[in-house]
Parts: structure tokens; sequence; C-alpha cells
């Protein structure tokens, strides 16, 4: 198929390559044009803009940071909507929030443009290995379609319900995670503050209930002192803030994820947004200095 993407960052590169490594031919856009020359040299196309990529594409694929981001390429004055052909489809794997998905879908299906929220999890190593966890929301047809070309990017799809349900699935999945993060940092630092080595006792947490893939993955990096990003912190900041206004918006109290936000805000005012979520093991350690 002839494809489109947007959004050649640290997920949107690989997810690139293994959709061109599967045959599809690529047309791309990047505001950074040094970001595209990975691709180009495996054979893939530049455009001059959104609208001119959508005109060459029978899906597009947007992998950007905030909902303003896709909503300028999908909605701008050279977004998809000027180029993009009636029947073509716009899948977005961003992470943004379900009004925005909602919108997003709705001025396109006025030209005849199908969208799907598709967000991932996995992180950097996931997309490199094909293996994204894909939360799809947007019409079962248009997934039923669209569902081969997703089975190239991840192992676990699931279409869980009409336009926005992928970013309401997304933020669940956050909301879980990081405060799973959380509490291993608590756990870490009670450790720590009693004497007792924190990397022993991630080692019997494992073996017990409490054994799960972030305290393996996130308890292990903070056992060993190791705050360099996988996943910058800001983008879980950006993520809880999503969750905490659809909560709002809902009337729907999440105590615990309430706290946990107020722990990253801490994080982001002491400057580690560039680093790890792990760095919420950081803000304990200066509340206890």
């Amino acid at each position: 198929m002839r494809l489109g993407f947007i959004g050649l960052g640290a997920m949107g590169r690989p997810m690139a390559l293994q959709l061109l490594r599967a045959g599809h031919q690529l047309e791309l856009w990047a505001r950074r044009p040094d970001s595209l020359r990975p691709l180009l040299e495996q054979g893939a196309r530049a455009c001059a803009s959104p609208a001119e990529l959508a005109g060459c594409a029978e899906v597009v694929f947007t992998m950007v940071t905030t909902s303003d981001d896709v909503a300028a390429i999908a909605l701008g004055p050279d977004g998809l909507i000027q180029g993009a052909p009636a029947g073509s489809i716009h899948v977005d794997m961003s992470t943004i929030s379900p009004q925005a998905a909602r919108r997003i879908a709705g001025r396109l299906a006025e030209k005849d443009i199908a969208m799907l929220d598709a967000p991932v999890s996995g992180g950097v190593a996931a997309a490199r290995a094909g293996t994204l966890a894909v939360m799809v929301g947007g019409e079962a047809g248009i997934f039923s379609r669209v569902r081969p070309l997703l089975e190239t990017l991840g192992k676990t799809i699931v279409h869980v319900g009409g336009h926005g349900a992928g970013q309401v699935a997304k933020a669940c999945n956050q909301m879980v995670m990081v405060a799973s993060i959380e509490a291993c940092a608590e756990a870490l630092r009670l450790a720590a503050a009693s004497g007792v080595d924190a990397g022993r006792v991630r080692s019997a947490l494992l073996g017990g209930a409490a054994g799960s893939v972030v305290l393996e993955v996130f308890g292990g990096r903070m056992a060993a002192r190791d705050f360099q990003a996988g996943v910058e912190a800001r983008l879980h900041h950006k993520d809880f803030a999503i969750l905490m206004h659809e909560a709002s918006r809902l009337g729907c109290p999440l105590p615990v994820a309430g706290q946990v936000w107020q722990q990253i805000n801490a994080l982001m005012a002491h400057g580690w947004g560039g680093l790890d979520s792990v760095s919420l093991l950081k803000v304990l350690e200066l509340a206890h200095a």
C-alpha cells in the first residue's frame, strides 16, 4: 500500500521503519527534515506538506506529541484535510485527549475521510520489535481495513469502541502504569530509609504478588539509580494532565491518580522532565532530606 507517516521521533521512526520493511511505499513529512534521512535512505519519499502527503497515500499515520499537534497536521491550512481524497484513512497513534480525537474525526468525516485514534503502549523497545499494544477507537469497519497494518506494528491490538475510545484506554493505561512507578518508588524509598538494601527488596518482591513489569523495568532502574530517559517524564506529565482533565469533566473521582499527579508536578518543578519517570524516587528522597 501507499502509506503516509508523520512524526519521526523516538517512537515514530521505528514504527515507520516497520511499515517500510513490510514492503509498503512510505510518504513522509517532518518539521525537521534531518529526521527523514534514515528512512529516505531505505526507500521512503519526502513530501513538502501534510496535504501533499495525504494526496499520495491511502492511509496516513501520525505519531506526534499533543492534541494541538495532531489538529494542526490534520486540519491546518496545509493539513491532511486539504489533500486527502474521499475514502482515505487517518490513523493517529499519538496520545491526545479523547475529546480532541472525537473533534478531529468529526471534521475529517465532513470530507469523507475516516479516522482511527490508535495510541500505543510498550515504549521504544516494543516499537522496534513490532510488539506494541495498540488501543483503537473508531468505526469497526475502518478498523478491520487497517488491522493488517496495525499487526505490523503491534502484538496486542484491541478495538475498544467508537471515536475517542482508544484515547480513553490509553489514559487508563497511563494512570495504572505511572501509579505503579510511584508505588515502586515509595517501596524502594521505604526500604532504603529502613537501612535495607533496596535492590534486594525489589528482587524479593519480583517473586511474589507484587511482581510486575513496572517493578522489573522501572524498579530496576531505580535500584541502579539510572534516571536517564527511556520515556521522558514530561510526557507522562502531559498524559496525566489529559486524564485528570477528563476525570474533572466527567466528575469522576480519581484519588490515587490525583496524588500521583502532584508527585509528577513536583518532579517537573525540579526540572527533571527530561529524565525518566523513575525520577519520582528523587522527589521522595528530597522530601526525606
